[in-house]
């Protein structure tokens, strides 16, 4: 068996900065620490963090008043850091640079007098975060199909945001089908695909045609994990989402398989390597 790790891999920069937060915010707490959904969307490190003592909660009935609270790295809606600094709830903020960027020009767009139409997969928290940003000036769509529902008239100023996390390819169709329904679209400043997303699907694009089986470390719920995998099946080769070495899809190796290991943005390393040693021993 011939097993590639594809480089590069793994934590972004936005997730690095995230868990660094989290980290030093544990380590000086006198109390214990809250965080408002996942920190990052991956099963090991939301362990390493409750094993420490740390509270993920889905709502902030959930964080008593004046508590430490921090904001993950998908960032939230303007309506919950308002409810959190009412309750005098000590807020630190995660949120990933480029996430606050697509926040931003959101907010920008919309006091401009544009209509965004916003690319994310509906419920992600990235996703709801960024609606609050400017709720009657946003329209999310999912994909292409969702496009032949859109209306907007010919004198209204038209623009587009998008998750960061997406599918570069994906991205792009929805983008031109866009511009060809409606030619007043004015591409933003920014798109907002994460650089080091585009980079990680790239580079499985290129290799993925060489291998026999793509297997990407990462949770379900992370949604950049998901696309690398979509990526290598739509280069033609089977791809798998796993967690770790319990999730190896054995029925799907031999001992010739040529296997491409990779990892989403938000997958530790040490777990890239716990995979790779597994298939090295067997």
């Amino acid at each position: 068996m011939k097993v590639t790790l594809a480089e590069p891999r793994g934590f972004c920069s936005g997730v690095n900065r995230a868990i660094n937060i989290l980290d030093n915010v544990v380590k000086n707490a006198k109390g214990p620490v809250y965080v408002y959904h996942e920190i990052v969307h991956n099963a090991w490190v939301v362990s390493h963090f409750r094993r420490k003592g740390v509270v993920f909660v889905d709502s902030l009935d959930d964080v008593p008043d004046e508590a430490e609270l921090l904001f993950s790295a998908h960032g939230v809606s303007p309506d919950i850091r308002e409810q959190a600094n009412k309750r005098k709830i000590k807020t630190i903020d995660a949120t990933c640079p480029l996430v606050h960027s697509v926040h931003s020009q959101a907010r920008n767009y919309a006091a401009a007098g544009y209509k965004i139409i916003f690319i994310g997969k509906r419920g992600h928290d990235e996703v709801v975060g960024t609606l609050g940003e400017a709720p009657e000036a946003i329209t999310l769509i999912s994909k292409l199909e969702d496009i032949e529902s859109l209306e907007f008239p010919i004198t209204q100023k038209l623009t587009y945001l998008m998750q960061t996390t997406l599918s570069v390819t994906e991205a792009e169709q929805i983008v031109e089908e866009l511009h060809l329904k409606f030619p007043q679209l004015r591409d933003p400043k920014h798109e907002g695909v994460c650089f080091a997303t585009q980079r990680r699907q790239d580079v499985i694009r290129r290799l993925a045609p060489d291998y026999d089986v793509v297997l990407v470390v990462g949770s379900v719920n992370s949604s950049n994990s998901k696309r690398l995998a979509e990526v290598a099946r739509l280069a033609g080769t089977p791809a798998y989402l796993i967690d770790g070495v319990e999730d190896v899809p054995w029925s799907k190796l031999t001992p010739e398989s040529r296997v491409l290991l990779t990892a989403g943005a938000s997958a530790p390393e040490s777990v890239v390597q716990a995979v790779a040693q597994f298939l090295r021993d067997i």
